[in-house]
């Protein structure tokens, strides 16, 4: 029995060692993390797809980290977002969003599906083989990396700087979850300001 345990932990501890080599997002200090056994589950496209999601979940995370941040500072655009609606009468949080009105909100709904749409529609896709993240935009444009920022940089900083941007990500979806429930209940984040 022992070594019949003795081998499985050993199973698990290569099959751990080959996800963390494989998947790119795995770091210190938790290395090859999956609690609830996810890399299991269906094929070498199944996990594409899961990274895929991670990416995109993470950059808007991001972004609504900012906008919050900014939104919660004062800071807003001059002018009018609707006919008679000023930016700055949209207030803060999730009441700004509330305040939107609808024909806003379906424009910034469209755009996201656009711009899903898009990513989806790179060739080779991402679970076929493609690199996630890779969205192409309209008129030749790129929402990754528009400047060429990267252009002159070897793999290996790229490397890093994408895994910068997955534990950013990360932390921003904790992030953006804090401010939402921050919003709802108060003082349920010690760390944020009252009224956030």
């Amino acid at each position: 029995r022992e070594a019949e345990a003795a081998a499985a932990a050993a199973a698990a501890a290569a099959d751990a060692a080959k996800m963390g080599a494989m998947l790119e997002g795995v770091s210190a200090p938790f290395g090859f993390w999956d609690p609830a056994g996810l890399s299991k589950l269906g094929t070498p496209a199944t996990q594409a797809w899961f990274r895929a999601a991670e990416l995109k979940h993470s950059r808007v995370a991001m972004a609504a980290c900012v906008g919050w941040i900014v939104n919660e500072a004062g800071v807003t655009f001059d002018g009018n977002i609707a006919t008679g609606v000023p930016f700055a009468s949209l207030g803060k949080g999730v009441a700004a969003w509330n305040a939107v009105p609808d024909a806003g909100k379906l424009q910034i709904i469209l755009a996201a599906g656009a711009i899903e749409f898009a990513s989806e529609a790179v060739q080779p896709h991402y679970m076929k083989g493609g690199r996630t993240g890779q969205t192409a935009a309209p008129f030749g444009l790129k929402l990754w990396d528009p400047l060429s920022y990267n252009a002159n940089m070897d793999a290996a900083t790229i490397a890093t700087k994408r895994q910068m941007e997955l534990n950013n990500g990360r932390l921003a979806m904790i992030g953006s979850m804090s401010f939402v429930a921050a919003s709802f209940i108060p003082d349920s984040v010690p760390a944020l300001p009252a009224g956030w």
